[in-house]
């Protein structure tokens, strides 16, 4: 490759950019700048051209125009082996420009500051990303540089051959696309939410995720992975959480730790729950965190063994000595006292994280999930609805029943399809989770409680979708539970009913089905 002889510089993040000048000083290269970034350079005795002198065209527009000429973008995006190309400069007066070192207006940092609409606007970068989009075309002629994490790369090579090869070019290109691509994503977006686009689902779907961490490992150890987080995204969430100690989380934890998450967000008052496999096995609200976190792992102490805890109060001493008597994997609550910092720091390898915003109500998010060849896109499934329940039996719930309904109906949301779950008005009995058959699931549910003395006589069942045949209404009936919600909306509906009336239990319809796939 030929040695690089003229290079353009203009940065808005100007980190590291005199040390980067001064070593393409020193190998002789002519540099070409403007504004800010040639004043620093000039400051620091490196010589520099500015580029309306380069030019002959002055700076305009409070500096929307300034690179935007056909001297800059002949010199970058012509093409060296092609004879009419090289003419055409020779005749235009255009000299060739080798290496194009640019970072652009922050746009997204000014959008995170809520910054009005015209001061947004004008950090909407124009010249930049022409610039980068024209040097990476041309890679294979000008080397393009977009952050500052790659300088050092770059002077090093420049050191040892006075050229980049054409490895790190094509490297340096690809880096510069995913920048342009991730910056026009990022404007894209903002703008749909500012001008209220009533398209809920675009002809085509830009989003852009800025990834976090590689993962040790997928779903199994042979898989790869990686865990991706949207930076525009401020609410609680597993990507905004602040890991205290432990091991790398991995690709199931975050799918199990997301979960308890959402599911715990349906409680304002004190509440645990453990999660495993991305399902619930306990649940349980109380006065005080230690006796509901003793009830929600008593739900199924067997399934809770390796698990993830969720607490939404601080977790004290003696809570952290209760949850570190037996195995678990993560432990997420709001804050940790010092005496339970302590207490969990003797487990080296547990993950402990702090996660703020836990007493507040679920914001309207989207849902990605590939499936192959493409990506399914749906709303969150943020709506509860459990305060317009339709009484359809003949017995009425008694206030007892509607709390335990509707407690049930909190957890059930959050269970894999078919589900069941069996409460009292504070906690979960049992819980039935992925059947293929939803009598199996109450069946399931059923005898979890049993299998660790649990009393279900008297407790509600929720479903999350309708009850198809009357089967799952007679196992509950069977096992004393007095009261019923679910969604309704069988042609069967009747029938169901009917059953509820022979066994005298009481049951609502909520109209809204919580499938969870």
């Amino acid at each position: 490759m030929a040695k690089i002889k003229r290079a353009l510089i203009s940065v808005f993040d100007k980190t590291g950019v005199i040390e980067l000048a001064q070593v393409l000083s020193e190998q002789g290269v002519e540099i070409l700048s403007s504004g800010g970034t040639a004043k620093l350079l000039s400051e620091n005795n490196i010589k520099v051209i500015d580029v309306s002198e380069y030019t002959g065209s002055p700076e305009m527009m409070n500096g929307r125009v300034k690179t935007l000429h056909p001297k800059i973008h002949g010199g970058i995006l012509a093409d060296r082996t092609n004879t009419k190309h090289v003419e055409e400069a020779e005749k235009n007066g255009i000299g060739f420009i080798d290496l194009v070192v640019v970072n652009l207006y922050p746009f997204e940092d000014t959008i995170k500051k809520g910054a009005s609409l015209a001061d947004t606007i004008e950090k909407i970068d124009i010249g930049g990303p022409t610039l980068v989009r024209a040097a990476a075309k041309n890679y294979q002629n000008v080397a393009v540089v977009v952050s500052p994490n790659s300088y050092e790369k770059v002077t090093s090579e420049l050191k040892e051959t006075g050229e980049l090869s054409v490895q790190s070019r094509e490297e340096l290109a690809l880096e510069a696309w995913m920048h342009i691509s991730h910056y026009d994503a990022v404007i894209e977006n903002y703008f749909r939410k500012v001008f209220s686009n009533s398209v809920q689902y675009p002809e085509y779907l830009t989003i852009s995720f800025h990834k976090n961490q590689d993962l040790r490992y997928g779903e199994n150890p042979h898989q790869t992975a990686a865990f991706y987080v949207d930076d525009q995204y401020k609410e609680s969430s597993i990507a905004n959480a602040k890991q205290l100690q432990g091991k790398q989380l991995s690709y199931n934890n975050l799918l199990d730790a997301n979960s308890a998450l959402a599911l715990i967000k349906e409680f304002s008052e004190t509440t645990a729950v453990v999660m495993k496999h991305n399902n619930p096995s306990g649940v349980a609200s109380a006065q005080n965190l230690l006796e509901a976190y003793k009830l929600a792992r008593s739900v199924d102490p067997e399934a809770a063994f390796g698990g993830v805890t969720i607490l939404n109060r601080e977790v004290g001493g003696e809570l952290a000595a209760e949850i570190t008597s037996k195995f678990i994997e993560i432990v997420l609550a709001p804050s940790f006292t010092e005496k339970a910092l302590e207490i969990f720091s003797k487990k080296k390898k547990l993950r402990l994280l702090q996660i703020d915003g836990l007493d507040k109500n679920h914001p309207p998010y989207r849902e990605y999930r590939s499936v192959v060849g493409g990506l399914l896109v749906q709303d969150g499934n943020v709506i509860l609805h459990d305060k317009q329940f339709n009484v359809v039996t003949k017995k009425t719930p008694t206030d007892k029943e509607i709390l335990a309904m509707k407690y049930a109906w909190k957890v059930c949301k959050h269970v894999k399809s078919n589900s069941i779950v069996y409460a009292q008005p504070t906690r979960v009995i049992g819980i039935g989770a992925g059947q293929m058959k939803r009598v199996d699931a109450a069946r399931l549910g059923a005898d979890i409680a049993a299998d660790f003395g649990l009393e279900l006589k008297g407790c509600a069942m929720a479903s999350d979708a309708f009850f198809p045949f009357r089967d799952g209404i007679d196992a509950a009936a069977k096992r004393g539970i007095t009261a019923v919600i679910q969604p309704g909306g069988s042609i069967r509906d009747q029938e169901v009913i009917d059953a509820a009336n022979e066994h005298g239990m009481s049951m609502v319809f909520t109209g809204v089905r919580h499938f969870r796939h």
